[in-house]
């Protein structure tokens, strides 16, 4: 007797075999699992669901919305919950961007709670655990291209507490810490949910280290760790490190754990040691750092994608560092010392918001080193406003860390002079994330035809020269962005916040000897935006000389940088060796 499969079962064994090939990528398969379901059934919830979402994922969009309207339309009653859960997933990706996501969300808590407390064990449990997993980790993506940043982060806690593996829960904790930036920042909560982070990463194993060994006289070796030395944001503050250190004094290792790049290449020679650690995990990665017998291991990633962090949290180096890469606290005890500076921190309180010991640098804690990375230099040029008749303001970053009170300063900027405000960033790139600005802009009062959104795109460096004033962000300023538009001879407006993050452009101004353009409270910052863009004969000498005082400026004078940075390593190692 030849025994056949149940119509259930046949659709549970399509189902396993479609979340096999999500795992794996194939979302082709994955869409063939979902039609196999649907030729039994075509009222089969779970097909739909399965065919919508992997549409999504082939950016299929017209399969995804004809599937999600068959899959709706269906009776709710018959609709098991992990067909739903699958279903608003999939509605979340397709119609994200256009923010009806809340409601959706609402209703995913609500299957949350109600699945996990019927069906949430065994196979189908874990599979609908993986469902509410990518679930709330892409309703955080979505908020976050929408300038949502602290529903994002309170999304991304909630992935966290959905999942059992501990890794992956200390994973998307980290992910949620570098998203409350975007709104929290310096905060006495912010500060309690960084030190959380340290009882979830559990890392029980410590390597032991014999400080007597260590108090020998030898160069020291500096470890710098990240998994941006390639093409990021972050690398634009890497190459003195790696390259101008005393040779005499110190002996430069670096560690690496992204995926190489043409600019990887060009970073690989600078060290005295390079090792490629990708594909490695945590511990193999900290077992070469202890052999390689490290004195001090500067992590340059913090809390930012593939965090580094669990590898510190083996104690690889007896001093450990961590800085440049991220703007808060790591939240763990076995990181020594956070990189900043006396603009930055500039109180003794500012101490409270960190678990690690502050590292003060006199000058700037960042070092902006482009050349490494591209070759374009700029020349001083005419203002813009000299042709147009009008200021053009622009804001360059990423439109998640523009708050609705930011878009009020703004309005406020662009009454008080005939202007207009170029917004350029990846939320721009759909038209579903321009009419997002645009509303939010008119909530507040403003005017959207004053308003010029810009796609992202690889050439934003050249359209700096259609700006005349560039506008930083509040409290989750700009770093790269900051350093580039000065670059580009674009002076900066800057909002003197009240922490570490929130005060990266008055560093940074102040290092590129523009004291001027940093405000102390919103008045001082709508004002000088407002009294700038109408003195055009001093906006247009700025953009003539702007360029060539930033290279010859303390922003980018990486030897007396590094002179700090050394200065500061001997006194930390010394330091060590003397307790």
């Amino acid at each position: 007797m030849v025994y056949e499969l149940s119509s259930k079962e046949k659709d549970f064994s399509w189902s396993r075999q479609a979340e096999n090939f999500l795992d794996e990528g194939n979302f082709s398969s994955m869409r063939a699992c979902g039609r196999e379901i649907l030729d039994e059934n075509l009222n089969n919830p779970e097909g739909w669901a399965l065919v919508a979402e992997a549409s999504v994922y082939l950016e299929d969009f017209e399969t995804a919305e004809a599937a999600l309207n068959q899959l709706w339309n269906l009776d709710s009653q018959r609709s098991v919950a992990r067909a739903n859960l699958r279903g608003l997933f999939a509605t979340a990706a397709f119609y994200g961007a256009q923010f009806i996501l809340d409601k959706a969300m609402d209703a995913y808590d609500q299957l949350f709670n109600r699945f996990n407390a019927s069906v949430g064990k065994g196979t189908w449990g874990e599979i609908s655990h993986k469902i509410i997993e990518r679930g709330y980790g892409f309703y955080a993506d979505t908020c976050l291209l929408a300038g949502e940043g602290d529903k994002a982060a309170a999304a991304t806690f909630k992935a966290s507490r959905t999942v059992s593996d501990m890794a992956k829960k200390a994973m998307y904790h980290s992910k949620a810490l570098f998203l409350t930036n975007y709104r929290d920042s310096g905060s006495n909560r912010q500060f309690e949910q960084h030190k959380q982070y340290a009882h979830l990463l559990r890392t029980e194993m410590k390597f032991p280290h014999d400080k007597e060994k260590r108090r020998k006289n030898h160069s020291l070796r500096i470890g710098y760790i990240s998994p941006d030395f390639r093409q990021h944001a972050a690398a634009y503050f890497f190459t003195p490190l790696l390259r101008d250190i005393n040779r005499n004094e110190f002996k430069v290792y670096a560690y690496f754990t992204g995926k190489s790049d043409h600019i990887t290449q060009r970073f690989k020679k600078m060290p005295d040691v390079w090792r490629d650690m990708s594909g490695k995990d945590s511990l193999q990665v900290a077992r070469q750092i202890f052999d390689d017998r490290i004195d001090i291991l500067v992590d340059l990633s913090g809390h930012t994608q593939n965090s580094c962090l669990p590898v510190l949290g083996y104690r690889p180096a007896p001093v450990q560092v961590s800085g440049i890469g991220y703007i808060n606290t790591t939240g763990l005890s076995v990181v020594d010392y956070f990189l900043t500076d006396t603009t930055c921190c500039p109180a003794v309180g500012d101490q409270l918001h960190f678990t690690e010991k502050l590292l003060k640098l006199d000058g700037c804690h960042l070092c902006f080193s482009p050349d490494i990375l591209r070759s374009m230099k700029a020349e001083g040029r005419d203002t813009p406003a000299q042709k147009n008749g009008y200021v053009t303001y622009g804001s360059f970053n990423n439109f998640a860390k523009v708050t609705d009170d930011m878009l009020l300063r703004w309005r406020n900027i662009l009454d008080g002079v005939p202007s207009k405000l170029v917004i350029k960033s990846k939320t721009c790139s759909v038209e579903a994330g321009r009419n997002i600005i645009r509303d939010r802009f008119r909530r507040i009062g403003g005017d959207p035809e004053k308003l010029e959104l810009r796609p992202f795109s690889k050439d934003y460096l050249t359209q700096y020269l259609d700006i005349d004033i560039a506008l930083d962000t509040s409290p989750y300023c700009g770093g790269l962005t900051t350093c580039d538009a000065l670059y580009m001879g674009v002076p900066v407006i800057t909002l003197a916040g009240h922490s570490h993050g929130s005060r990266y452009g008055e560093t940074i101004l102040k290092a590129a000897g523009l004291p001027e353009l940093i405000c102390n409270g919103n008045r001082a910052y709508v004002s000088k935006a407002v009294q700038l863009g109408r003195q055009i004969t001093q906006l247009n000498e700025l953009h003539h000389n702007l360029p060539k005082m930033i290279r010859t400026s303390p922003l980018m004078d990486n030897r007396t940088y590094m002179t700090d940075i050394e200065n500061k390593f001997k006194q930390i190692w010394d330091s060590y060796c003397k307790v």
